[in-house]
């Protein structure tokens, strides 16, 4: 072989080598699935229903999936789920200070501490009822992601806005607030849920179309702040009303990444058709 076409050889391997790099580096988007369980279940119960839904998923699930629990029932989850791949727990709120004379409310090193590993931010309930703004949001993210937890960060427009027209500006401005101060490097490791407050136990759901135009529209928004390779390696869940029967339509759109369940995650039947349902 003369130089030249050593040359040529060593050049193809490279170019092959550094292709092949980068679909290994390359961020690939989950799957993923969550539970939000809410204010529901004694301990027992929820360590039962945990233990039902890892029974009938006997193979290792598609994505992640993500159990919600309230507070206490975080540790005796943990000691369950660190036995089984693909399996992760999550607290459903967190305080937006680190620490302090706050009554009542926990930390991000305590969820930390007892193996929470995402956390739910800017649930509409905590936006709704608890008056959560978008700058208590920002620094809950940022808390979060400094001890090591991923954000599930919520989104989502009430009935009104809905029906104005005016939806997709309202969930940009939500977005923009307390999400897009992050570095890319951060940013990347955000899970976003979008949830429209007008189907969260109302009984509505929202139409596979208007799930996926609103997912593409977040998209979109995510790619002039961020780039498209970050847009597109985003997980984005759907968080309305999502159950057994509408998941496998949701989550064949391509911009819909999962769900954030609530009610349907407290059926183990339910919860695994939901599980099943992933691309």
């Amino acid at each position: 072989m003369n130089a030249a076409n050593k040359k040529i050889n060593f050049y193809f391997w490279a170019q092959l080598i550094t292709y092949h790099l980068s679909l290994i580096t390359q961020k690939m988007r989950q799957q993923i699935v969550a539970g939000n369980w809410k204010m529901n279940k004694t301990l027992d119960e929820g360590t039962e229903l945990i233990k039902s839904v890892l029974e009938k998923l006997e193979q290792r699930p598609r994505g992640p999936v993500v159990f919600a629990t309230p507070f206490p029932f975080l540790l005796a989850a943990a000691k369950i789920l660190k036995v089984r791949k693909g399996f992760y727990l999550a607290a459903q709120n967190c305080h937006h200070e680190e620490k302090g004379a706050y009554t009542g409310e926990v930390s991000v090193d305590m969820l930390s501490s007892v193996g929470a590993e995402y956390v739910i931010i800017g649930h509409s309930e905590r936006r709704q009822y608890f008056k959560e703004t978008n700058e208590q949001l920002a620094k809950k993210v940022n808390l979060a992601l400094g001890k090591g937890l991923l954000p599930i960060f919520c989104c989502g427009e009430p009935l009104d806005i809905r029906e104005k027209g005016t939806h997709v500006g309202y969930v940009a401005k939500q977005l923009k607030a307390s999400l897009f101060h992050l570095p890319t490097a951060e940013f990347r490791k955000v899970v976003i849920a979008y949830e429209p407050i007008w189907a969260i136990g109302t009984g509505r759901t929202a139409s596979t179309e208007q799930a996926q135009e609103m997912h593409a529209a977040i998209r979109v928004l995510l790619a002039k702040k961020y780039g498209k390779d970050v847009a597109d390696g985003t997980s984005i869940l759907y968080g309305g009303s999502c159950n057994a029967q509408n998941a496998p339509d949701l989550f064949r759109q391509p911009d819909v990444d999962g769900g954030l369940i609530g009610g349907a995650s407290l059926k183990a039947d339910d919860f695994v058709a939901i599980v099943n349902a992933m691309k």
